[in-house]
């Protein structure tokens, strides 16, 4: 292939991609000596008319640009050799590298790199949906965003490029629903081959949320289609979380509109409820898994505390009492005390058994499509703490406060908090008896909130009530 001269003009220098009934060659043009791309259509078996009309499309859409970031018109071919024949878009070379090549070769993107990347995105989507009609791109994604001459901490020039999934007033009037993109990165909206400026934004975001996490949108956990990240990046200002979770909503009507919108409310975010912000307390151990189809809390076993210890001294003891009675009294004697025996073995085993539950027992409060439970896990056995409940009869979520008292003595009483839900008659209480701290029950209490999309009810100890 190398070496090969196309419409007498355009030496091929080397393949840069190649798909079924496509190439992507690297070309020099021999009249103006410089580097061109030339992606390739071929009429094979394969061959489907759409594949047509959306690389016509394409040359159609990238003649009426101008904008530097954006790769320019060429030329356009009809091939016609003994070996192949097809169509060629020639179009101006961008040297750089992609995004994704990027991340795949380890390298990381600081905040305000991906600030930056997104403003220079946002610009040339604000040129692509400020023509008439508007353009819209539909495929942004990570291989599709070129990067070239960074320099310091800036990202460098960035280019957007392959057009080839592009919509405009052509698409529009063809009649025919044509569902493009890439998984991942397509708004809900085009699966069902409907597109909107906003979709570019939705897909500008996926792009962005991949950065910062390192991991691919499908890779990531979902809630009602929208893409779960915020626990993975806590590092990042919450402005920028809210934002991004904007740019990803789901319903396109609840989505940030255009890329102007965007680019505004990424340079003076909206006012946003920080206590509302589902972020993990430090030090806590609770395992928090949800997805589409279940939210799921693991608290982890407590650990030995001094009383459990105090508890085993105890036992220990009375053991110990027993042996001696039973080897150094009389038999008369042993008969009358068989059963301070059976009672301090008992208690021994007990605490035994209090000993391998602080260890090893684990509880999990899980909700998911059919039910609510709450269940005790030891060493791969299962028991129902609370009896099980129908997901819909799930009516209320309460934070309570409480007087609690471990010694039982008025002395000592506090006011602490616990979690209620309340499905039908029957109630879930998570709090003090768990061991969470008033932070890990906030934190809870608002990730199964949104989850379910029940607002919850705060009641204090005076008899007030806060509903948030």
């Amino acid at each position: 292939m190398s070496g090969k001269v196309l419409a007498e003009r355009y030496e091929v220098q080397r393949q840069l991609g190649k798909q079924t009934g496509r190439q992507t060659l690297l070309a020099r043009d021999l009249q103006t000596q410089k580097l061109v791309v030339i992606k390739q259509l071929f009429l094979g078996s394969d061959f489907e008319w759409q594949d047509l009309k959306l690389f016509e499309r394409e040359a159609e859409t990238l003649k009426a640009l101008d904008h530097p970031a954006i790769p320019r018109y060429l030329d356009y071919l009809e091939i016609d050799e003994p070996d192949s024949k097809g169509f060629a878009l020639v179009q101006t070379y961008v040297e750089g590298k992609t995004l994704e090549d990027h991340l795949r070769s380890g390298r990381t993107f600081s905040e305000s790199e991906v600030k930056e990347l997104a403003k220079s995105l946002l610009e040339i989507l604000i040129y692509l949906h400020e023509q008439n009609p508007p353009v819209i791109h539909r495929d942004l994604k990570p291989s599709n965003i070129l990067l070239h001459s960074r320099a310091g901490h800036s990202v460098g020039q960035v280019y957007l490029v392959d057009f080839g999934s592009v919509q405009n007033q052509a698409a529009k009037l063809g009649g025919t629903i044509t569902v493009v993109g890439t998984y991942g990165y397509m708004a809900p909206e085009q699966f069902g081959g409907r597109s909107v400026p906003a979709s570019d934004l939705y897909g500008l975001g996926a792009t962005l949320i991949y950065l910062v996490t390192g991991l691919h949108p499908t890779e990531l956990s979902q809630q009602d289609l929208k893409i779960q990240f915020a626990d993975r990046v806590t590092q990042l200002n919450p402005d920028l979380i809210d934002w991004l979770e904007w740019m990803t909503e789901p319903s396109w009507d609840k989505r940030l509109s255009s890329a102007g919108e965007a680019l505004r409310a990424l340079k003076s975010p909206r006012p946003i409820d920080k206590s509302l912000r589902t972020v993990q307390p430090p030090g806590s151990d609770i395992k928090l898994t949800k997805n589409y189809e279940f939210i799921e809390i693991v608290i982890p076993p407590q650990g030995i505390t001094f009383g459990l210890i105090t508890l085993l001294s105890a036992a220990v003891a009375a053991s110990n009492t027993s042996f001696i009675e039973r080897n150094f009294f009389t038999a008369q004697l042993a008969i009358n005390h068989q059963l301070f025996i059976i009672i301090s073995g008992t208690f021994l085993g007990a605490v035994g058994v209090m000993f391998l539950f602080a260890l090893f027992r684990e509880m999990r409060l899980r909700i998911d499509r059919p039910q609510i439970s709450y269940s005790w896990h030891l060493l791969g056995l299962r028991w129902n703490h609370s009896r099980p409940a129908p997901r819909q009869d799930i009516c209320q979520w309460e934070i309570k406060e409480i007087e609690y008292t471990r010694c039982g003595t008025q002395q000592k009483l506090r006011r602490v908090s616990q979690m209620i839900i309340q499905a039908g008659h029957q109630k879930y209480r998570l709090g003090v008896k768990q061991r969470l701290s008033e932070s890990e029950i906030e934190w809870l209490a608002t990730e199964l909130s949104q989850w379910l999309g029940l607002k919850i009810k705060r009641t204090l100890k005076d008899g007030g009530v806060i509903i948030w």
